[in-house]
């Protein structure tokens, strides 16, 4: 798995954010504790200047330290007064730093090395008194050190489980979409028409393969889609080939001219085909594009006896050339079945608008209603091309169109409301 890899990001992007807030935990945590181990040897250093006050006396006029009072304070407490030493064991290293302290006119801290002295002044009777102490730092500095790696290693740890736990539940995760790559690419070469079948689904990867499904939908309506194009124009084709082939045929056997009116007939048939065929297939739906339903009929009729009955004032959300596409080659149907009289009849219904192809005709019987769409099917000496344009037509641009059996001709199609 290289770097670059959705996994291999995931997880980076899991120990970075561990590490980041693992860092700031533990600056926190040392920040705290060396302000805490401050602290506490702040208020040591307070306390034992308190108790070595506390044993200070003046014995005529002279400042001296209770009997038995300070030879536990010999190396950690100084007692000056008048600026002069008259209790305590000075250490050569701190020397200079505690002589320093032994005139304040206020408490002070000083830390040197890893020593923290504190001098607090005291009012007795007429002397300058200054009591001076020392903490030693080495402890708690052990202390802060020890926490301070306890707390880098548990980080590290944290980090690595942060680590583990991301690549484990991102391979997991993923594990779902290989199975679906590995069952797209089996289905592509085997069973096109399996889907991954997971609904809407509940997480991210429900949803992807719901859209697969989806997209999978699309990709199959296009192949079947062109494999309807290529049997129309195949069974289109092949009827005026097969009478141009046969007369030439016939005409060579009898040593006659092949009938130059059946040639462009039949041609002309040929061509008709090919160009309506060709011309449902480049239609696609605009759905930014309108008309007037009135005007539309009105133009599709132009030429034909057509009687038309529809709302004004309705728009419907596609244009022109497409409700012509699709209503011509009815019109042109229902001419040929009627006895006397055809009609455009429209209705509005919420969204959409139905427009009914109607001729006095005998109409479509129950059981051919399926097959009436389908192409070379003609009952009126056509090339059966019309109601299967239609259908192409209307699948290409989202329209809907069926035959009614009612004892008449009536084809319905429905278009979109603008």
């Amino acid at each position: 798995m290289g770097l670059t890899g959705f996994r291999a990001r995931i997880v980076s992007l899991a120990v970075l954010t561990a590490t980041l807030v693992v860092a700031v935990l533990v600056i926190l945590n040392h920040v705290l504790a060396t302000r805490a181990s401050e602290a506490d040897t702040r208020m040591l250093a307070r306390t034992r200047a308190e108790a070595v006050a506390g044993t200070v006396e003046v014995v005529a006029g002279k400042v001296r330290l209770v009997e038995g009072t300070g030879d536990a304070f010999d190396t950690l407490a100084w007692v000056y007064a008048d600026g002069r030493l008259v209790d305590g064991v000075l250490h050569p290293a701190i020397a200079d730093e505690v002589e320093q302290l032994s005139k304040p006119d206020r408490s002070r801290f000083l830390t040197t090395g890893h020593y923290l002295l504190y001098a607090e002044p005291l009012p007795v009777q007429a002397h300058q008194v200054t009591v001076v102490v020392m903490v030693d730092l080495a402890p708690y500095e052990r202390s802060e050190q020890r926490s301070l790696t306890m707390s880098l290693i548990l980080g590290a740890l944290v980090v690595a489980l942060a680590g583990i736990i991301a690549y484990v539940g991102v391979s997991r995760a993923l594990r779902v979409v290989q199975q679906m790559s590995a069952l797209a690419d089996e289905w592509g070469d085997h069973d096109p028409d399996r889907r991954f079948g997971l609904g809407h689904g509940r997480d991210e990867f429900g949803k992807l393969a719901h859209t697969f499904d989806r997209l999978l939908d699309r990709v199959a309506d296009s192949i079947a889609d062109e494999r309807r194009l290529t049997d129309e124009i195949a069974h289109e084709l092949r009827t005026p080939m097969s009478v141009l082939r046969g007369e030439a045929q016939l005409a060579e056997l009898a040593g006659t001219d092949v009938d130059p009116q059946l040639v462009l007939t039949e041609t002309d048939r040929l061509s008709t085909a090919v160009t309506a065929i060709l011309d449902a297939a480049r239609l696609r739906p605009h759905r930014e594009a309108s008309c007037r339903l009135t005007t539309a009929l009105r133009k599709v009729s132009e030429g034909r006896d057509v009687q038309i009955h529809a709302p004004t004032f309705v728009d419907l959300a596609v244009p022109a050339d497409v409700v012509t596409s699709v209503l011509a080659p009815l019109l042109d149907n229902a001419a040929r079945h009627a006895r006397t009289s055809v009609w455009l009849v429209a209705e509005t219904a919420g969204d959409n608008v139905f427009v009914h192809v109607l001729d006095d005709g005998p109409g479509f019987q129950p059981d051919e209603l399926d097959s009436i769409f389908a192409p070379g099917r003609s009952t009126a000496g056509g090339h059966g091309l019309g109601l299967a344009v239609v259908r192409r037509i209307a699948a290409a641009t989202g329209l809907g169109v069926r035959a009614i059996a009612d004892g008449r001709g009536h084809v319905e199609v429905r278009f979109p409301r603008a």
